[in-house]
């Protein structure tokens, strides 16, 4: 399985930059992971094959890209693009970005195949087939209605939490999945802000350490996501200074093989 997180920003030199405004990860380069910067940072490659897209929530940095990358591809797609989401996510697009204010409402719309989008509402708990790959949306606690999901093919799986504070039933599910081969897990502030952290209901590198308590994945891996890049570095040295051997940054543009 091979993973990747999107750029979303750009350096001095107009070069992609290791700082995370927007999230979007794609996997063997088919299926997409929330849609922040799907419309901007995708490749060539990517954007002929991906045709399914998997919700978290329905923050703006996890669908900003969504419209674009459909308007782009709307005279030229043979079948719909398919999003998988959660009901409240779903409703929440289909209510304030495909409205015809914002955006067009795609899912009133067709080219000479057919329609370019379909909805696909997925429930905590229960897996999904999303292309080659099985989801197992998982409850986690944010502002909004979102989902973590545990994602595997015949090989491997793979735990992303998306954006998230404490959670129990995550930890849970995802300590019962032997040989897991990586987990994600968010941590957007530093613990000089951890005020903040706790009003946004995101982690700070404290509050990870404290979840990672619960995690008996013993020497899986751990990639830290959604560093909120105006706090990237602070963020980074409060994470260092847990000395978790296991515990990693998860570098933008890089392709993982799990």
């Amino acid at each position: 399985m091979d993973f990747q997180l999107l750029p979303s920003s750009f350096d001095n030199n107009g070069c992609a930059s290791a700082r995370q405004h927007l999230t979007s990860f794609v996997i063997d380069d088919r299926v997409a992971v929330d849609a922040g910067s799907l419309g901007f940072a995708v490749n060539d490659i990517q954007r002929s094959r991906i045709r399914d897209v998997v919700l978290t929530h329905a923050h703006l940095d996890h669908i900003a890209g969504l419209p674009i990358f459909i308007d782009d591809l709307f005279s030229t797609l043979e079948e719909p693009v398919r999003i998988h989401a959660i009901k409240e996510v779903i409703d929440v697009l289909e209510r304030d970005v495909f409205n015809w204010s914002i955006y067009p409402r795609f899912s009133e719309l067709s080219n000479t195949h057919g329609p370019v989008i379909e909805y696909r509402v997925i429930k905590p708990g229960i897996d999904v087939r999303v292309a080659h790959l099985n989801f197992r949306p998982l409850k986690v606690s944010h502002k909004v209605p979102s989902t973590g999901f545990v994602i595997s093919n015949d090989a491997t799986a793979i735990a992303l939490s998306g954006d998230t504070a404490e959670m129990d039933e995550f930890w849970q599910q995802i300590n019962e999945i032997k040989n897991l081969a990586a987990l994600m897990v968010e941590c957007a502030f530093p613990n000089e802000l951890e005020q903040l952290a706790t009003a946004s209901c995101h982690m700070s590198p404290t509050r990870l350490a404290r979840e990672l308590e619960k995690f008996d994945g013993g020497g899986c891996p751990v990639y830290v996501i959604n560093l909120k890049p105006m706090y990237r570095e602070r963020t980074i040295a409060d994470i260092e200074a847990l000395s978790i051997d296991r515990l990693h940054i998860l570098n933008v543009g890089k392709i993982y093989t799990f």
